[in-house]
C-alpha cells in the first residue's frame, strides 16, 4: 500500500522521546525526521485516504474529521510535554521524507522565527457564557404549547389575549437583552484583565449554539499565550476574575501547545510545495 507523510509539527531537536504506544493519525506511531537544525514530527498514512482527491472528500466526513483531529491533537499534546512544538495545520501531507525536507527548507525562516517566539510558551483557552441562557426566561416557563393549546395569561375564552401576549413577549425580549448585556460587559472586563497578563492574545469566533454539544450564550472565545512557568498564576487569576463576574460563567482549558499562535504561512500550501 502506498503511503504518504503526515506532518504534525516542527520543533527544534530535543532530549527525550515520545511516549511508547502513542498512536497518531491512521493509527500509526509518529516518528522524527531531523534536517539541518529542525525536526519534523510525522507519521506514515495511506495514500488512499490522504492523497489530494480522497482527502478532499474525507474532510467533508464529520466523523472521520473528528477522529483525525483527536489523533493529531494527541501527538501535539505528547510533544508539548517534552518540547515547544510548532503545530502545523490538520492534514499537512508530503509525498515522502524528501518532501518533508523540502517543506522544512522552504519554511525555514518562518519556522525558526516562530519557534523562537513560542519557546517555553503555552496556550490557555478561555470561554465565557451568559449565566442564564438568553433564549429562556421565567416568562418562557409560564407559557407552553400542548394538545390543548397555550397556557398562561388568558382572556375570556381561555386563550391569551393579544395585549397580554405582546406584553409577555416584550418582557422576554427585555430579559434576554439584559442578560446578554451583563454578560458582554463581564466578558470584556475579563478579557481586558487577562490580556494584560498574556504575551499575546487571539480572539476566536464565538461558538455557534446550533452545533451539537455547544452551550448557548457564548460571549468570549479567546486564547492567551504566556510562559509555561506563569501558568499557575494565570489559572488562579482566571478563577478569581470569574468569581467576580456575576453575569458570566467562565470555562478554562489548557495548557495547550500554542495552536492559535503558530501563524506561519498556510501549512497546507507548504505541504503541497514539499510534495
Amino acid at each position: 500500500m502506498t503511503e504518504l507523510c503526515y506532518v504534525y509539527a516542527v520543533t527544534r531537536p530535543f532530549d527525550g522521546a515520545l511516549p511508547e504506544g502513542l498512536a497518531g493519525v491512521a493509527g500509526t506511531p509518529p516518528r522524527l525526521l531531523a534536517h539541518d537544525g529542525l525536526l519534523a514530527v510525522l507519521g506514515d498514512v495511506p495514500a488512499d485516504d490522504f492523497s489530494e482527491e480522497p482527502l478532499r472528500a474525507r474532510l467533508e466526513d464529520l466523523d472521520w474529521l473528528t477522529s483525525t483531529a483527536r489523533a493529531h491533537e494527541a501527538v501535539i499534546g505528547a510533544l508539548a510535554a517534552v518540547t515547544s512544538p510548532l503545530p502545523l495545520r490538520l492534514a499537512t501531507v508530503c509525498n515522502d521524507d524528501g518532501g518533508v525536507r523540502r517543506l522544512l527548507d522552504s519554511g525555514r525562516e518562518r519556522f525558526t522565527r516562530c519557534l523562537e517566539r513560542l519557546d517555553g510558551r503555552v496556550e490557555w483557552g478561555v470561554k465565557a457564557y451568559a449565566r442564564e441562557a438568553p433564549e429562556t426566561s421565567r416568562d418562557d416557563a409560564t407559557t407552553s404549547t400542548g394538545p390543548k393549546g397555550p397556557t398562561g395569561p388568558t382572556g375570556p375564552t381561555g386563550a391569551p389575549s393579544g395585549r397580554d401576549y405582546l406584553r409577555q413577549r416584550l418582557r422576554q425580549r427585555n430579559a434576554r437583552s439584559s442578560i446578554l448585556a451583563e454578560a458582554d460587559t463581564g466578558s470584556r472586563l475579563l478579557h481586558q484583565e487577562l490580556s494584560r497578563r498574556a504575551e499575546d492574545v487571539r480572539v476566536h469566533r464565538l461558538q455557534d449554539a446550533r452545533l451539537p454539544g455547544v452551550p448557548r450564550g457564548n460571549v468570549l472565545n479567546a486564547a492567551y499565550l504566556l510562559p509555561r512557568e506563569q501558568s499557575e498564576a494565570f489559572v488562579e487569576e482566571v478563577r478569581r476574575l470569574g468569581a467576580r463576574s456575576p453575569g458570566i460563567r467562565v470555562e478554562l482549558t489548557g495548557p495547550w501547545a500554542p495552536y492559535s499562535f503558530a501563524d506561519v504561512t498556510d501549512p497546507a500550501r507548504e505541504g503541497s510545495e514539499g510534495r
